[in-house]
C-alpha cells in the first residue's frame, strides 16, 4: 500500500499501526542485509511508539498527518537518542540528545520512526558509500549504486522496507537516488521544509525534503514538515496545508519546455531513449510541449564556488584537526571554499542573480521545464563517480550531476517521478521543474504524469 492508503486504513480501524509497523520491520529483516540501505534500527523503539500510537487512536485523541506510518531519517538529520553519523568515522558513535526539525515535525504528525538511512560521507556525492556503514546497493540490481547522497532512503523505500523517507538536496541528492531507484524525490523551494539546527542558515543550496513512492505520498510528507519556523531566517511562511489540496488538475493548453540536454550537457543514449519515449503522455494530458531550455552561462563555475564557501563553512574545523579521517572529494571540496579567491565568489553571486533573472523570464512562457534527472543511469557500486559521459571527461566528483545542481541554483522546485526502464531494467526518471515556489502545481503535474504511466508500481525483484 502506498502512505495514504495505510493512513486511511489505519485511521479506520482497519489495521493497527502496529501491524503495520511489525510488517515493515520484517522487509528490513528479510532485505535489508542484500541493500544496506538501512544502517541505524531501532526496531524495539519502533514498535513503542507504534503501540503508543495504537492507544492514541483509541482514546478518540486527533490523528496526525503521518499517524501510524513508519519513516527513515536520513543520517545527516538528528534523531535524539539514536546514533547520527553522517556516514564519517568521527561521528561513528554520536547520539545527539535533540531532533533535527524536520524529524520532529514528523515525530508530532504521528509517524513512526525505524532508524536510519545511508548516505555518502557528509553528503558529499551522488553515490551512496562511506568507510563506517559500506555502499547502499540499488534494489533493481545489487550490482549498480542506489545514487546519492540521499541513496539510503531512495534503497529503503524502493525495496518496500518504509512507506516514508526524508532526505536533503544540494546538487541533486533528493531527485538523483529517486531517479536511480524509481521512487519520487521532491525538491522543494529553500525555506520550504525549514532546516534547523544548520551551520549555514542562509544557505539556498542544500533543502530538505520527502520521498515516497508516489507524489500523493510526497505531498503528505511535505505538508506535515513544511512551515515557517522562526530559527530558519528564509522559512516561508505559507499554510502547509495546501499541499494536501487535491492534485487532480486540467493540463489543456498548458506550455512545458523540453530539455533532453540541459542546453547541451552529455546524457547517455538510454537516458534519453526513456524519456523521449514518455515524452507523448504530456500531450495526452492536454498539455503543449516545446524543445527550450533556459541559458545556463555561469552556472557550473556559480555552483562550484557556492558549494565550496558551504563545506569551508560547515567543516573547516574537522579539516584542520582530523584531516586524516577525511575522504579526499571532501577535502577537496573543504579547501577549495578556503582557498578560491574573494573574486570567485563575488563572480558567483553575480551569476547565480543573472541565472535567477534568465529563469524567471523563461517560465513566464512556460509553466514547467522538463529533462533527465541524472545524465546517466546506475552505475557500478565499487565505482566512486562517473569519470566519462560517452567522449566527455567528467572534471570532479560531481560534474556528472550537472543536470540537478544547474536548477538547485535557481530556486526552482524541482522533482523527480519514475520515468520507465531501459532496455537492461534500469529505473530511469524525469525531472520536472515548476515556477518558483509552485510546488502545490509541481505535484499536480508529477501526479498526471504518474497516474499516466503507472511505472511506479515495478517493483523490485529481490532475494528477499
Amino acid at each position: 500500500m502506498t502512505a495514504v492508503q495505510l493512513r486511511a486504513e489505519i485511521a479506520a480501524g482497519h489495521v493497527s499501526a502496529r501491524d503495520v509497523t511489525a510488517a515493515h520491520l520484517a522487509r528490513i529483516d528479510a532485505c535489508n542485509p542484500s541493500v544496506n540501505a538501512i544502517v541505524t534500527l531501532d526496531a524495539e523503539g519502533a514498535l513503542a511508539r507504534a503501540a503508543k500510537a495504537d492507544d492514541h487512536q483509541a482514546a478518540g485523541l486527533p490523528l496526525g498527518l503521518l499517524h501510524g506510518l513508519p519513516i527513515v531519517h536520513k543520517d545527516s538529520f538528528l534523531t535524539a537518542g539514536m546514533r547520527t553519523t553522517y556516514g564519517s568515522p568521527l561521528y561513528r558513535d554520536f547520539v545527539p540528545e535533540r531532533d533535527s526539525l524536520i524529524v520532529s515535525r514528523e515525530r508530532a504528525a504521528g509517524a513512526i520512526t525505524l532508524g536510519k538511512t545511508n548516505l555518502p560521507e557528509f553528503g558529499a556525492g551522488s553515490q551512496t558509500f562511506n568507510t563506517v556503514f559500506g555502499a547502499t546497493r540499488n534494489p533493481y540490481d545489487l550490482r549498480l549504486t542506489a545514487g546519492g547522497s540521499s541513496g539510503g532512503a531512495a534503497a529503503a523505500l524502493a525495496a518496500r522496507m518504509t512507506p516514508l523517507a526524508d532526505g536533503t538536496d544540494m546538487g541533486g541528492s533528493l531527485r538523483n537516488p529517486a531517479s536511480f531507484c524509481n521512487v519520487v524525490g521532491l525538491r522543494p523551494s529553500p525555506g520550504r521544509v525549514p532546516q534547523w539546527p544548520t551551520a549555514s542558515p542562509y544557505n539556498t543550496l542544500t533543502v530538505a525534503g520527502p520521498m515516497a513512492r508516489t507524489v500523493a505520498d510526497v505531498a503528505l510528507l511535505l505538508a506535515a514538515t513544511a512551515g515557517a519556523d522562526a530559527r530558519d531566517p528564509l522559512a516561508i511562511e505559507q499554510d502547509p496545508a495546501r499541499f494536501l489540496a487535491s492534485l487532480s488538475r486540467d493540463f489543456s493548453g498548458v506550455s512545458i519546455a523540453y530539455a533532453p540536454t540541459w542546453g547541451g550537457l552529455p546524457v547517455e543514449r538510454a537516458v534519453l531513449q526513456v524519456l523521449d519515449a514518455q515524452l507523448p503522455v504530456f500531450a495526452t494530458l492536454g498539455a503543449r510541449v516545446e524543445a527550450a531550455c533556459p541559458d545556463f552561462t555561469g552556472a557550473d563555475a556559480s555552483f562550484q564556488a557556492l558549494r565550496g564557501q558551504t563545506f569551508a563553512v560547515g567543516y573547516e574545523a574537522l579539516l584542520r584537526e582530523h584531516r586524516h579521517l577525511l575522504k579526499d572529494t571532501v577535502i577537496w571540496n573543504i579547501e577549495l571554499g578556503l582557498q578560491q579567491p574573494a573574486s570567485a565568489v563575488v563572480q558567483a553571486e553575480r551569476d547565480r542573480a543573472a541565472l535567477f533573472a534568465r529563469m524567471h523570464t523563461f517560465m513566464q512562457t512556460y509553466e514547467f521545464l522538463v529533462g533527465p534527472v541524472s545524465q546517466v543511469v546506475p552505475f557500478p557500486v565499487e565505482h566512486e563517480t562517473v569519470s566519462r559521459i560517452d567522449d566527455t571527461t567528467m572534471q570532479n566528483y560531481i560534474d556528472w550531476m550537472r543536470s540537478g545542481y544547474y536548477l538547485s541554483l535557481t530556486g526552482h522546485p524541482a522533482i523527480s517521478v519514475p520515468c520507465g526502464f531501459t532496455d537492461e531494467g534500469l529505473p530511469v526518471g524525469i525531472q520536472i521543474v515548476g515556477r518558483y515556489r509552485q510546488e502545490h502545481a509541481l505535484l499536480q503535474l508529477a501526479h498526471a504524469f504518474e497516474q499516466a504511466t503507472q511505472h511506479w508500481r515495478r517493483q523490485p525483484t529481490l532475494p528477499c
